[in-house]
This record gives structure tokens, sequence and C-alpha cells, in this order.
């Protein structure tokens, strides 16, 4: 992980020693404008700026990356000119801002330094794109390609004190490199990324972080009696893992626990998914990435919470050892479960994670997976849908959407509970048709949330990994999302409880 070296500058870009300078074009009602910010540019070129980009063909549209030399005209040699789509009453939004700063900084790829105009619409949006669209992902390249952009300097905006905007560029980027934490988890190879190797490498994080860590092994959760973990990665030749890593500052105004699903890779098991884009199983640990770059990211901001991260770690295997439709699973806390399809995992392991989570008493409980298919046939890839506590869900589904990772409240109907209802245990792991299967997971993971506990289950089964090609600040494979949801979750907890 190398992002860009972000610094803030109230020098006219044009001036600047730079090797690029990046401005904002918009599509306004008459076609191409320029984007405030572009001014001193502009200034620049006598006027003429916005004719030399129609005649190269640039339209303002999002992601647009139109580059022209400058010959002179500026200091620096390269002109990038990025396009943020159709403004909302009469001004670009923040994610606007983000995505045209992340398709500029990927654009900018082997440039040593730059400068960009967009912070002036919005610093710390035009921060944490840049950063996230800056990240690449080349560990088993032999080939390593260009270097990341160098050094990127942001035009300060005209409101605002210089500390202000100082410490919002640190926040950015610490919530940024939380996201590219994430990503290179999630885009590391299952051969190298398995149930003890991936908890090896979080409690590295943590501990140097400063956080209380604990890595049960297999041993340690039989013991323990879970079985919801145990029957998933029985399976596997590499045995399961559940880490706990716990931030717990000296004054802490309320208790969080986040939990997230740590499937280092899914066959499906005994019922085996098709051959035909299983090797993306290899992101179906994206929910416990996240959650694991999300403890360290709350100690780094040193928010006044107590967060606890509880993470469990299987491999989905068919093999003799494997656990089959038909067996009976003892929950941690004594709950049983009738499994009619293993490859309804993910409940399983997250369910023992759950009720252990809240035997810590937390006033607010946020989990996250790649949880169901049937969340990305009603949502699509780019948004999650959120279910749990009513007032909590809307919440998080609110604050998910203001930082630009979509997301949707989606009900827990109470007619869908009965078809969870099994003829041998507490409850079977799947219903008996396809209807509702993202809100029937939800119900069944909310049979194992405490009562009183405040809980939000986050299904980023399409927006945790990117299939299709790069836009704004997202990247091909893991996109980290929603560490900036939970981020911003964490902030508003801590700032109103």
């Amino acid at each position: 992980m190398t992002l860009p070296k972000l610094a803030l500058t109230d020098s006219d870009p044009a001036g600047l020693a730079v090797d690029a300078v990046v401005i904002g074009t918009v599509q306004g009602a008459d076609g191409l404008e320029l984007a405030p910010g572009a001014e001193p540019i502009d200034t620049a070129f006598g006027g003429g700026l916005l004719e030399l980009l129609r005649l190269v063909g640039a339209s303002g549209r999002a992601d647009e990356v139109v580059k022209v030399p400058t010959r002179g005209t500026v200091s620096a040699d390269l002109l990038v000119a990025v396009g943020l789509g159709r403004p909302t009453d009469g001004r670009p939004t923040a994610e606007q801002v983000r995505r045209a700063s992340g398709a500029a900084a990927r654009a900018l790829a082997g440039t040593a330094k730059a400068v960009s105009t967009l912070s002036s619409l919005d610093l710390v949006a035009a921060a944490e794109g840049s950063l996230l669209g800056a990240y690449s992902f080349t560990e088993y390249k032999s080939e390593k390609g260009e270097s990341s952009l160098g050094r990127l300097d942001l035009v300060a905006p005209a409101e605002g004190t210089a500390r202000a905007h100082k410490a919002a560029i640190k926040t950015a980027t610490l919530v940024a490199e939380a996201v590219a934490t994430a990503r290179d988890f999630i885009n590391t190879a299952p051969n190298d990324l398995y149930p003890a190797s991936f908890a090896e490498r979080a409690a590295e994080l943590g501990r140097a972080a400063g956080l209380e860590v604990e890595v049960l092994d297999e041993k340690a959760l039989r013991k323990g009696g879970f079985g919801g973990i145990l029957g998933v990665g029985g399976g596997s030749a590499r045995p399961p893992r559940l880490v706990r890593m716990a931030y717990r500052p000296a004054k802490a105004k309320k208790k969080v626990a986040l939990v997230g699903k740590g499937i280092t890779f899914d066959t499906g098991g005994i019922s085996i998914k098709p051959a035909a884009n299983m090797d993306e199983m290899t992101s179906d640990m994206s929910g416990a990435a996240v959650m694991v770059a999300s403890v360290v990211l709350a100690a780094k901001l040193k928010l006044p919470l107590e967060v606890v991260a509880t993470v469990p770690m299987a491999e989905n295997m068919p093999s003799g050892s494997a656990y089959r439709p038909g067996d009976v699973l003892t929950m941690y806390g004594g709950k049983t479960v009738e499994v009619l399809n293993t490859d309804a995992e993910g409940r399983l392991i997250l369910s023992d994670a759950i009720v252990r989570a809240c035997e810590d008493g937390p006033d607010y409980l946020i989990e996250t997976s790649t949880l169901t298919g049937a969340a990305v046939v009603a949502l699509g890839k780019r948004t999650a849908g959120v279910m749990g506590s009513d007032e909590f869900r809307d919440r998080v589904a609110a604050l998910g959407a203001g930082v630009g990772e979509n997301a949707w409240a989606m009900p827990l109907p109470e007619e869908l509970r009965a078809d969870l209802d099994s003829k041998l245990a507490d409850i079977a792991n799947v219903t008996g048709h396809r209807w509702g299967g993202m809100l029937s997971a939800g119900l069944f993971l909310r049979e194992f949330v405490a009562e009183g506990v405040q809980w939000a289950h986050i299904d980023v089964a399409g927006p945790a990994y990117n299939t299709g090609g790069p836009y704004g600040y997202t990247p091909k494979g893991g996109t980290g999302v929603p560490v900036r949801t939970i981020a911003a979750v964490l902030a508003d907890i801590a700032a109103n409880g």
C-alpha cells in the first residue's frame, strides 16, 4: 500500500513547481463549464481555457479525464481536466468531487508531483478521493507498472482556518489508509490469506495500534463451544480462528461492537457453488477486513468510544470432514441450528461472533458481510442493504449514503421468520424458498443479538468487490466498502451518543 503524500497550499496553482495541475469541469445548462477553483488556471490561459477544452472534446461528464499539454502557459507541463458531471443546485456535491479526484489521481499514475484545485470545492472529499483513486495492488505482478502519484498539493478552500484544514487532511488520510488496508486484505490470494495467516496479520496491525488482541485457535474454539465457526471450518485443512481486537480509551462515552464475516475462501462446501466466477469468492472475507481496519482506525482517530471487533475466520471447503446438509450445530451460547445448505455459511460463523460480542454489553453492534447473492439481485453491485433495529438501521444507511457508500435501509418482515423454523433444531440456516433471501438472512442474525442492543447488519455482497473496470475512486477488486460508513457511524456516536 503506497498512497500519495498530501500537502496544503494557498499559493497560486498556476505558478507552483509541479508536473501536473488538476481542474474540474461540469456539465452546465449550456454545455461544458469550468468548475469553481479553475479561475487562476483560466486566467493564465488568457480566459481561453474553456474554448481549448471544448476543442479537444471535453464534455464535463462524470469521471471524464482530458489531458492537455500546457506549453509553458502555467508552471506545470500537463493540465488534467476531470469531469464532475451535472452539479446539484449549481454546485458539485462532495461525492462528485470525491469521484473526480479519484479519477484524476488514477490518471496521474507515474507522476511525481501535482496540484489539485478540486479541494477548493470540498477539501475532505478531494483528499479522500485522491488517496483512494491512487490505490493500486501489484503484490503478485512481476512488472509493477507505473507507481502511484507521489505527492499532491491541495489548494486550500477560502473558508476555514489552516489548522482546521490540516486536521481535515489528517483525518481523511487515516480513513483512506484504513480503506486501503481492507483492500489489501481482500486482494490477497486465498493461498496466502487463510484463517491462521489472516489472524496473524490482523493481530500485528492491532498490536501496532496499541489494541488488546486475542486470537482463539481451533482448540480454544472447541473448548469455548463455538459450534458455528468450527462447523464451517471443519472441511478445510486450514483450521478456523476467532480474532478479538479491543480499543478501550480511558474515557469512553459508549461501547460499540464490530463483527465482520471472514470466510477466506468459499467453495460453498458440500452444497458446492458452480465453477463460473468462483474465483471471486476470495473476497468473502471482506467484512472481516473492514472491521479489522475499522477498529484500528478508531484507535488512530482516538475516538472517545470503546470499540471491540469480534472477527470469525474460516475456509468453507468440501471434504470428508466437512459439515453436511442435515447436520445440527450447537452455536456459541447454546442455540441449535439445522444446516440445510452449507453455502449459507456466513451467518453461522457470524452468529457465534455476535453472541460473543454481545457478552461485552455494547450499546451498539454493527456487523458487515458479503452475506447473500439476494442482496445483489435486489440492489445491484454498488448498493449495500442495511437491516437491524429500525432507528439505528436508518442512521447507518443515511450516514453511509452521506459518505458516498450507497446504502439502502431494508425491512425484516416478521412473516418470513416462520420460514426459518426447523423440524429438528431451534432454527434452520435457510428457508425453503428463494424469496427475500437477504431479509431472511437478516432475520437469522437477529436471533443471536442480545436484547436491548441497537444493531445493524450491512450486506455488502455487491459493493465489496468490483468485478468490472475502475471508476471514480473505486478500483477493480476489493473496494474497502463499508470502512468509510463505519468511520462515519463511529464519529456520529462519539458526537451524539
